[in-house]
């Protein structure tokens, strides 16, 4: 089977300063694609172009908080000026305090909302007319928690299910017109996620309401796992697969 190339084409990756993200973005400018590098952190982004280039690549920074459309329409500007916008990954996102409906704050679900949802509608939104154009491919990163409720608080839950919707949507409205809209709903993966959540904060008793489902995952999965299904899913090998919410759980989710 040949190698997946990205080769002549832009990618714009969101949350590409760490984990999951920075992978993607790594092993996408390893295939050939120049990578925009998403992140709301200055160092993290500048990071992961600096690794990119030092691996030969080609990247290129955005800064900002990708829930403002102005930052969104500067990173649609920045992608088609280094070429031919042919795919977006939507990976940036936040966790919830595990907190159920009753105990969820407005601040827990507004966020989880506008970085989880609002922000990979508003850059798909504003790069639609050029993936039209060029025949591209979205990858949204949903969840475990988008396909069950038993993963996650109420907020982080809500949130992903609509993800998966906002994906299914897409590649049905859009999917005549060439561009294709999948999701990758990984279970536990060792990346800093967790990081955007105050430890000391996390709903207790929602977390013993999830630890069943919790024991029974299989194992964390590396974030270059994740990455090369995301590659896949931006390539043309993948040109048949369109609407597909596929899970990266090491079979979680079949129990």
């Amino acid at each position: 089977m040949s190698q997946l190339t990205l080769t002549d084409r832009v990618v714009i990756v969101t949350g590409a300063g760490s984990g999951i993200g920075r992978v993607t973005a790594e092993q996408a400018a390893a295939a050939g694609a120049h990578v925009i590098v998403a992140d709301l952190a200055e160092g993290p982004a500048n990071e992961t172009v600096e690794l990119i280039r030092s691996a030969d690549g080609a990247a290129t920074a955005v800064v900002g908080d990708i829930s403002e459309p102005e930052v969104v329409d500067r990173l649609i500007a920045t992608a088609t000026e280094q070429g031919t916008l042919r795919g977006v990954v939507n990976n940036a996102g936040v966790m919830d305090l595990f907190a159920g409906v009753g105990d969820t704050d407005d601040a827990t679900w507004e966020r989880c909302l506008r970085v989880n949802v609002t922000a990979p509608f508003l850059l798909m939104r504003a790069a639609m007319p050029a993936l039209i154009a060029s025949g591209g491919s979205i990858v949204n990163v949903a969840s475990e928690a988008g396909i069950r409720g038993a993963a996650a608080g109420a907020a982080y839950t809500s949130s992903k299910h609509a993800l998966v919707g906002l994906t299914k949507n897409t590649a049905y409205t859009y999917g005549k017109q060439g561009v294709r809209c999948n999701a990758v709903a990984p279970g536990g993966v060792e990346t800093n996620i967790m990081s955007s959540i105050d430890p000391t904060k996390i709903n207790q008793a929602g977390m013993a309401a999830l630890g069943p489902v919790h024991a029974s995952a299989v194992r964390m999965a590396q974030s270059s796992e994740l990455a090369a299904l995301i590659l896949f899913l931006l390539a043309d090998e993948a040109s048949n697969v369109n609407g597909a919410i596929i899970p990266c759980d090491a079979g979680w989710s079949a129990g």
